[in-house]
């Protein structure tokens, strides 16, 4: 369903383009053990510099399908009857990033360039100035089941749709997770509104604002987590979280954590709070430390709040997914959940042990959704709760067909939960099927089938719960891109979002194509319309667009630069994988992860690009 084939629409007798700034961060090498040669060193990226490429390899490796993730069983055992064709799971690999077993959180295949273990040589080296711009109270039936999971990562960039900032709500009105960046409803080139916040600028064309080099290590670590705020734009890197100014790049604030970040939310309060769970130390290469440490911090002003443990006795538990919902910061794993006020610390309420389930994870934003499970792997039954964020009291239920073993949820607002029903999906993306619930009563309203060929999208519904990439739900409506075919031209690939009613199930008829040598992604919901993203061909930059939430009509608001370092630059960032957010007329893509890269000083790779469209 998800699986990047090499870049589209390449000119005849021309090898295809090599995305980026040296070896693709998000595309595993064909062939691991021999890395490919370093490339010179790029020329400046500043306004007016050279333009010329920057000599990298001409065909990118394919991404491989991803593995499993950590709290896999090591033997699975074979799908319940009746749910399509079933495929053997694949086991989980070993990985990098996190400690003892525990598997990679994006579902990526490992780069070329890891080692075993962290090892890292002293601290971390963060990015110094930005560089020049571009050209252009306790649940009565939880349980807590302890189980103090043993973790690894094996972490590839680039995870896409992801709005890890405040997405507006599907009814256009503010709420604790709404953006209140890009003022109010833009004008479009015909005078009218776009109905959303974002504005349509009198000029889409985008320069490169700025980017940040990745930073240096000797193995694999994530660093994930991106959020914009109408202050600023910060994102994760090796132990630490930098915030920008969003326009100039400029370092606002450097906020240092004892250890790598494992997990990061979505979504932000009303004041710009957020939470996430973080290792208590750098683990070395005989040493391990788990992801045990939740803690909550304001983005506006670069500060951790608190930093909070939960466990029996002595010994903390790890977790492996965060949510934020309302002012309620709720974390999760195999061995249950707990959730704490964000602004004080305060432990709210945690699931009590006494039966055979247990809350894997929770979807937040508006509302609070756990993922609960309950019986054994070969005899699973997953239940999807509404649930009080406060008093951590179920609302509603929803009991979905025995023998799923794992579910993502989409969106906690409106409920729309993905799982792939018996294995059937067949291409590593986790998503088969789309379940759309009734919040206040549990009543699930409609099944939609997405099979793995036709559609795209990704999730992670085996540790990260909520970390759906390229599908959107809102206004009523759920939005999925098609798989990528072919298109008009001899060396074209194109792909559609199609909208599907969450009430009735059924296509709604809508549908918006991506034109020639572009494919669209889902980004998020602004108001009642859909910002995507238009992956470009091989001789265009990439696109944001606004696309009307009734006529389907894509109005641009941004495009980036098509010089040849640019573009290759930008194709480095896969929509699938890359953390996208868009805001106030800007575009930031960010890798989820930073790896050692060649020895080579004419080798450069980014952690982080962000363009801006003019006035």
């Amino acid at each position: 369903m998800t699986q990047p084939p090499p870049p589209p629409n390449q000119p005849p007798n021309q090898p295809p383009q090599q995305g980026g700034f040296g070896p693709p961060q998000d595309q595993p090498p064909a062939a691991p053990a021999t890395p490919p040669p370093a490339p010179p060193t790029p020329p400046s990226l500043q306004k007016g510099g050279p333009q010329p490429g920057y000599g990298y390899p001409q065909q990118p490796p394919a991404p491989q399908p991803p593995q499993p993730g950590y709290g896999h069983p090591q033997t699975p055992q074979p799908p319940q009857p009746g749910y399509g064709y079933p495929q053997a799971p694949q086991p989980p690999q070993p990985g990098y990033g996190y400690p003892g077993t525990q598997q990679n959180p994006y579902g990526q295949p490992a780069p070329y360039t890891q080692q075993q273990g962290y090892g890292y040589p002293g601290a971390p080296v963060p990015p110094t100035a930005p560089q020049p711009a571009l050209s252009g109270g306790g649940r009565s039936n939880a349980t807590v089941a302890v189980i103090v999971s043993a973790l690894v990562v094996i972490a590839l960039i680039v995870a896409g749709g992801v709005w890890y900032a405040k997405s507006s709500g599907d009814d256009g009105k503010k709420d604790d997770t709404a953006s209140s960046s890009g003022g109010t409803g833009g004008k479009n080139g015909s005078g009218g509104t776009t109905g959303g916040k974002e504005k349509v600028p009198s000029n889409p064309a985008a320069d490169v604002l700025f980017q940040v080099p990745m930073p240096k290590t000797n193995d694999t670590v994530v660093t994930a987590g991106s959020w914009l705020t109408d202050k600023v734009y910060a994102k994760t890197g090796i132990a630490e979280i930098v915030g920008y100014d969003p326009a100039k790049g400029t370092k606002l604030w450097t906020l240092k954590l004892p250890g790598p970040v494992c997990a990061a939310t979505k979504h932000l309060t009303s004041d710009d709070k957020t939470a996430i769970i973080f290792q208590p130390k750098m683990p070395g290469k005989d040493s391990s430390a788990g992801c045990s440490q939740i803690a909550a911090i304001d983005l506006d002003h670069g500060t951790k709040l608190w930093t909070k443990t939960v466990g029996v006795g002595d010994s903390p538990s790890d977790f492996e997914n965060v949510t934020v919902a309302q002012h309620t910061a709720a974390v999760g794993s195999t061995g249950g959940g707990a959730a704490f006020d964000i602004d004080s610390g305060k432990l709210l309420w945690q699931p009590k042990p006494g039966d055979t389930c247990y809350d894997a994870g929770y979807g937040g934003g508006n509302k609070l959704v756990a993922v609960r499970k309950c019986g054994e792997y070969d005899n699973r039954q997953l239940r999807i709760q509404n649930i009080d964020p406060t008093s951590g009291k179920v609302i509603s239920e929803y009991r979905m067909a025995s023998g799923i073993e794992y579910a993502s949820v989409v969106s906690a607002d409106p409920l729309v939960v993905a799982a792939d029903v018996g294995d059937s999906a067949g291409d590593g993306s986790e998503v088969s099927d789309y379940f759309s619930i009734d919040n206040k009563t549990g009543k699930l309203l409609s099944h939609i089938s997405a099979p793995g060929h036709t559609y795209g999208g990704r999730c992670d519904g085996i540790t990260r719960i909520e970390d759906c990439k390229q599908i959107v739900a809102g206004n009523n409506r759920l939005y999925v891109p098609t798989e990528e075919h072919d298109g008009n031209g001899k060396y074209s690939q194109t792909n559609e979002i199609i909208a599907f009613d969450l009430t009735t199930g059924k296509e709604t008829g809508q549908r918006a194509e991506a034109g020639d040598g572009y494919t669209l992604s889902p980004l998020r919901m602004d108001g009642p319309n859909l910002l995507a993203y238009k992956h470009p061909p091989y001789d265009k930059g990439g696109q944001v667009v606004s696309i009307d939430g009734n006529s389907f009509k894509a109005t641009k608001l941004l495009e980036n630069p098509a010089t040849q370092d640019v573009r290759r630059a930008e194709t480095t960032m896969l929509p699938d994988y890359a953390e996208f957010l868009y805001g106030q007329g800007r575009l930031y893509m960010s890798s989820v992860f930073a790896h050692k890269v060649s020895d080579s000083k004419d080798y450069k790779e980014y952690l982080l690009l962000a363009f801006g469209a003019g006035g």
